[in-house]
């Protein structure tokens, strides 16, 4: 018995297991994960900024009163999908300019379907552009753009002040729709070309997916043809219930994945090896038939490991085996755990929304007195993001930190600050500095530098990741615990915190909630009281009574 199957673009950067229960007739009826919050609201707050950038578009590309052409199509997406797909096809037909919402026909003989928030016309066909709602350049040049209003790429012209930002999911949904364009035959000739209007809604940013820009000089058209026909057999073994070919691996999409409770339930069942090991480690070993934790750990890890290691060593994949059995949360890989300390210490820890900015700096200042109230302290704007108002914050903390420093070395005292994953921190600290140069009290790039690439500034995180081996993850919500420490807020989680920061600044419409505000407060604090709780137990006697991996 055949099975159609029909795969939108989403399946080429999905994990390739989803794909199969997507598609398994055996799994209807399953119970799934609940939907995630946070992840639902991004939804909601991605259809609001295209339903913005199409106003925008509509207005800006409007002939003057009296012309007697037919520019813009709206194809309303409450529509069933077939009258959605006629629309389209009508739209085409006519050679209408700019085609909003619109949902193609799909491409029975190769399995494909989907749709483009816009669809372009020009001299040779039709090109896709995308409306998403993460940012899509960063400062540096070279990238090819025209204004946001401006729908012409052959207009398009080298940025001298944005370079791309990787972002493949987008270049291989731009291949997705260009494969359905030439399905319909209305695809542009000639080039493959496709755009794409970000978070800042200042630029088109051009992509030529004939460009081999991919590792291994790939095309992205090259890229997405490889990986959808993978999916497609994926998808067509499941449907028609032949042997799978995608069996369940822990990877990170895990974590905010709706059949994550089945998967989760067959790994620990089968006691599968990629719950201690991760990616191409996992898959390496099964093919060696070291297919379980049990088997993993059995394993002399003074030995020639068993196959070509791409993440963690041969040895330290043995121990956390051994961890997982013993239910060890973290075990030492050090015989002497070593933090740098100081006489006066920073917690630092920073809350954005998004890619919108970093809304609020916590820290929390101990050890040695130096005239500046100790404890824990915010700079914030409760304004919603975006806001210039958030240059103001960040110089207020800035300004602070630049004290701290500035009084401790006229002590004669030593500094450190300290963060759990500096990249977050680091990417807000020098994107803060960038967006707002110039503006009152915001420091200069070099200022901020010398200090990110000082001893003062210690990534906890990467100190624990050194030091200790984590059979559940390195969070700081998993590792904080080992070492005492609580947090009062039962849901306290980044996810979580983006819906209280919704209604802290009342960005649905409502009024700004203040019970919000002392939440986000609360968490925040929590947060940096944690990295200190967890410094002073790495640098306590009490640190000798965590498992050492050579005694497992």
């Amino acid at each position: 018995m055949s099975f159609e199957v029909l795969l939108d673009a989403g399946v080429v950067t999905r994990c390739r297991r989803r794909v199969h229960l997507e598609h398994d007739p055996a799994m209807r009826g399953v119970d799934l994960g609940p939907p995630d919050p946070a992840i639902e609201q991004r939804i909601a707050d991605a259809a609001a900024h295209r339903a913005d950038i199409a106003g925008r578009l509509l207005e800006a590309t409007t002939p003057e009163p009296g012309a007697a052409t037919e520019h813009w199509v709206t194809v309303p997406r409450d529509l069933p999908a077939s009258e959605r797909v006629q629309r389209t096809r009508s739209a085409l037909a006519r050679g209408v300019p700019f085609i909003w919402g619109a949902l193609l026909p799909a491409d029975h003989a190769a399995g494909r379907r989907g749709g483009s928030e816009l669809l372009v016309r020009t001299e040779q066909g039709y090109l896709p552009v995308l409306v998403v709602r993460h940012r899509i350049t960063d400062r540096g040049s070279g990238a090819r753009t025209t204004p946001v209003t401006d729908l012409e790429p052959a207009h398009a012209s080298a940025d001298p002040e944005r370079k791309v930002r990787s972002q493949p999911r987008d270049q291989l949904r731009l291949a997705h729709l260009r494969r359905l364009l030439q399905a319909a035959g209305h695809a542009e000739q000639g080039r493959a070309l496709g755009g794409v209007i970000g978070l800042d809604a200042d630029v088109v940013l051009w992509h030529d997916l004939d460009v081999p820009t991919w590792p291994g000089g790939r095309t992205a058209l090259a890229e997405y043809d490889a990986r959808f026909a993978d999916r497609r057999a994926v998808a067509s073994a499941a449907a028609e219930q032949r042997e799978a070919l995608a069996e369940p691996s822990r990877i990170v999409e895990c974590r905010s994945c709706p059949w994550w409770p089945t998967c989760n339930a067959e790994l620990i069942r089968t006691r599968d090896v990629s719950l201690v090991v991760r990616g191409e480690d996992a898959v390496e070993l099964r093919k060696v038939g070291v297919s379980t934790v049990d088997k993993l750990a059995a394993l002399d890890a003074d030995d020639e490991p068993p196959v070509q290691w791409t993440g963690t060593t041969f040895t330290d994949a043995v121990a956390l085996a051994r961890a997982w059995l013993a239910d060890l949360t973290v075990v030492r890989r050090v015989a002497e755990v070593v933090v740098p300390r100081a006489d006066v210490e920073v917690d630092i820890d920073m809350e954005s929304f998004g890619d919108s900015g970093a809304y609020l700096w916590g820290c929390l200042l101990s050890g040695v007195d130096i005239g500046l109230e100790q404890g824990y302290r915010a700079f914030a704007t409760w304004e919603p993001l975006p806001t210039t108002d958030e240059a103001r914050s960040f110089a207020q903390f800035w300004a602070w930190l630049r004290e701290v420093r500035r009084r401790t070395a006229e002590a004669g005292l030593t500094f450190r600050a300290y963060c759990y994953n500096a990249m977050a921190e680091n990417r807000w600290l020098f994107g803060s500095v960038q967006r707002f140069a110039g503006l009152d009290g915001v420091p200069s790039l070099g200022e901020v530098r010398e200090f990110v690439d000082s001893d003062e500034w210690v990534d906890l995180f990467r100190s624990v990741s050194d030091q200790f081996l984590c059979s559940h993850g390195k969070g700081l919500k998993v590792v904080a615990p080992v070492a005492g420490f609580r947090w009062r807020d039962p849901e306290a989680g980044g996810e979580a915190s983006m819906r209280w920061y919704r209604d802290a600044v009342g960005m649905d419409g409502a009024a700004p909630d203040p019970a919000q505000r002392g939440r986000l407060l609360r968490y925040n604090e929590d947060d940096v009281r944690a990295t200190y709780v967890l410094r002073e137990w790495m640098t306590s006697p009490a640190i000798t009574q965590v498992p050492y991996m050579g005694d497992l």
